[in-house]
């Protein structure tokens, strides 16, 4: 009986060493297989947790079930239960093909391929479907410097100079209105009441000479005036044979010169003898009659304006410039006035005066420019735009081009190139400012080669490290 069962024990030893090798052998090859050596349970000893949604979504059930589509919940084991312990590694054939690489860097995390501060840990896509940039370790420089492929800085358009000695330039503008040069402005008038006979010069805008017939005049004082320096002048002839002249006649001539007779007439008549009934009224100057308040057979009274005439061949642009840019204007600067008339022939201009008063009402100072009218072309009142131009002060500054600032609000930074892709944010302190050009009082040493075209793409890229810093902080254990 002993005999009988002891080879029973061994024949059914040696019949499950052959189904299990039999099995070994001829199991299908699967992936699962490959990542654990582990001995797996029976589907006889395993215990079924729940069941779970087919497509994945949160969504669980204690008793098989079937979702709206007709699928199967899927059985959760206790073996394929995720834990809350960490995952040992493991040393299967699949885990050893994946192995990376000898020199393959880290993969610090992945950020936004339009250059947005958005990163991610693990890989993703933006809005639109792009992927998100694998940033590897080793590409956050030291000291704060910013590291950009030499491939994106050509796609950008990133263009670099050195800071050079400029002299800065600045233009201010303003705009302004044509007016007269009140020095040239002259009053034609009478001393006395007078009748109007006859008018020579009878329209506004006409231009006139020096010494030319503006009007023919009747006037009582001054007859009487003349009637006087006759009577004198006869009666010295009667007394001495000889004509008036000297001390003798010095009363009444005094008397026509202060009614506003001109020399040269009074000499006539004295020398004629004759007593004219009316008066030719002469043009005191040339120039243009800007304004006529007489008409034929009118009187006059003594004071009353009959003409203006002003000389145009030398104007005045009174420019309005803010009250904050006066100090910057001085007298005998040169100044580019151009007319809205002739927008194309700019005029050089000089000032030769800054008016003592501001406007209230717009807070801006008069400043006057002296410019030359040779043709008459323009007209009194005419609009123009004025453009200063206002130098540093000092022959040569530090400046680099305005568009390389980053102006942070409150603080301002220029990229210095470092070579190789490599840029350095320097804060700089700004001066005087001039035509596309910005002076650095500190911060910044002529010759240092900085970033003055597409600097967005290098500040995008130092948020981007920033961003890497404040994520590698949080994700470092306490």
């Amino acid at each position: 009986m002993t005999k009988i069962r002891t080879a029973f024990i061994v024949t059914f030893g040696l019949s499950t060493a052959a189904i299990a090798s039999y099995g070994y052998i001829y199991r299908p090859t699967t992936s699962a297989t490959l990542l654990s050596v582990a001995p797996q349970a029976s589907a006889a000893e395993r215990t079924i947790l729940y069941y779970r949604d087919p497509t994945g979504a949160p969504a669980w059930s204690a008793t098989p079930k079937a979702d709206a589509q007709g699928r199967a919940y899927v059985p959760v084991d206790d073996d394929a239960e995720p834990g809350f312990d960490p995952p040992r590694p493991t040393l299967g054939p699949l885990t050893l093909l994946k192995a990376a690489p000898a020199g393959e860097r880290k993969i610090l995390f992945y950020r936004n391929p339009m250059g947005l501060p958005d990163t991610s840990p693990v890989p993703k896509k933006d809005s639109m479907g792009m992927d998100y940039i694998a940033v590897y370790d080793g590409d956050e420089q030291p000291g704060g410097t910013i590291k950009v492929s030499l491939d994106r800085i050509q796609r950008s358009g990133v263009r670099t100079e050195a800071a050079q000695a400029r002299n800065l330039v600045r233009t201010l503008r303003a705009v302004g209105t044509v007016a007269i040069d009140e020095r040239l402005a002259t009053i034609v008038t009478m001393r006395s009441d007078g009748y109007v006979e006859d008018l020579f010069v009878n329209t506004t805008g006409q231009r006139v000479q020096a010494g030319q017939p503006l009007f023919r005049v009747y006037s009582p004082d001054i007859q009487q005036a003349l009637s006087d320096m006759l009577v004198t002048r006869t009666w010295a002839q009667r007394a001495t044979g000889e004509s008036v002249s000297g001390k003798s006649a010095d009363g009444t001539m005094q008397r026509l010169r202060n009614l506003g007779l001109s020399e040269a007439r009074i000499r006539e008549i004295n020398d004629s003898g004759k007593n004219p009934r009316t008066i030719d009224w002469l043009a005191p100057v040339g120039g243009t009659v800007i304004a006529k308040r007489i008409i034929n057979g009118q009187k006059i009274v003594a004071g009353d304006e009959l003409y203006r005439i002003v000389d145009l061949s030398n104007l005045w642009v009174i420019a309005d410039v803010a009250e904050g840019y006066l100090a910057e204007i001085k007298p005998g600067m040169r100044a580019t006035v151009t007319f809205r008339a002739y927008r194309n022939e700019p005029v050089e201009g000089t000032v030769t005066f800054i008016y003592p008063d501001v406007r209230p009402e717009t807070r801006t100072g008069r400043v006057r420019i002296e410019v030359a009218n040779p043709d008459g072309r323009l007209k009194p009142d005419m609009y123009a735009d004025v453009a200063f131009q206002v130098e540093s002060g000092r022959s040569a500054v530090t400046a680099v081009p305005t568009s390389a600032i980053i102006d942070t609000g409150t603080k301002q930074i220029v990229l210095v190139a470092k070579g190789e892709g490599r840029f350095e944010p320097r804060v700089v302190k700004l001066g005087r400012r001039g035509d596309g050009d910005v002076e650095i009082v500190e911060g910044l040493r002529q010759g240092e080669e900085i970033v003055s075209t597409a600097t967005f793409l290098i500040d995008a890229e130092s948020n981007l490290q920033t961003a890497l810093k404040t994520f590698t902080e949080q994700g470092q254990p306490k």
